[in-house]
């Protein structure tokens, strides 16, 4: 089964993938997809409020943030690893549990990454927010750096997210029952 929707401009089919016995989600993947990355991107921007610095969770929002980043003239943006690396120094860590990931994990940044981040407008990407879990940790590491939260954004806000006025989006995602039928968002 899966979900058909334009997402800036360009029509993608969403694979539906069970999360539990009675909800599915649709799977939203850029990696690969350059034309979708590089729409994304540049509809992002164009609601974007002032920032410093970009930030994002690793996986599925790396190429956003990487396409932003270049759109924007920016060098550089910020990510918050599932893992530590042997070449981070002062690492910061904060825990996490998302929709899509059965057990705890932690995201890191590097100290370098910290002290770029402090006293900046740090402007929040993920590719789709759902829990809002990944996005308060994002969020929680940000602030342990003692940089200023500038904003919120995802291409995708599922579910309840979509009510919510603290982040930024470019389309609204429904969930879905295991038929494949949307449930009212």
């Amino acid at each position: 089964m899966v979900y058909e929707m334009t997402i800036a401009g360009c029509r993608r089919a969403l694979p539906l993938c069970p999360v539990g016995d009675e909800l599915m989600i649709a799977a939203f993947n850029p990696f690969g997809d350059v034309e979708l990355t590089c729409a994304c991107a540049r509809e992002l921007l164009k609601i974007a409020p002032e920032f410093d610095y970009l930030i994002a969770p690793e996986a599925k929002a790396i190429p956003i943030i990487h396409e932003m980043a270049r759109q924007s003239g920016r060098n550089d943006y910020i990510l918050a690893r599932k893992a530590a690396k042997l070449y981070m120094r002062d690492v910061f860590d904060v825990e996490v549990r998302s929709i899509t990931t059965a057990a705890v994990q932690h995201l890191y940044i590097d100290g370098a990454d910290a002290e770029k981040m402090r006293g900046r407008r740090i402007l929040i990407i993920d590719d789709v927010i759902s829990t809002g879990q990944s996005l308060q940790a994002v969020e929680s590491l940000v602030k342990k750096a003692g940089g200023i939260v500038a904003g919120r954004m995802s291409v995708l806000a599922e579910g309840d997210a979509a009510k919510r006025d603290d982040i930024l989006y470019l389309h609204e995602l429904p969930l879905f029952d295991t038929s494949g039928k949307p449930l009212s968002v």
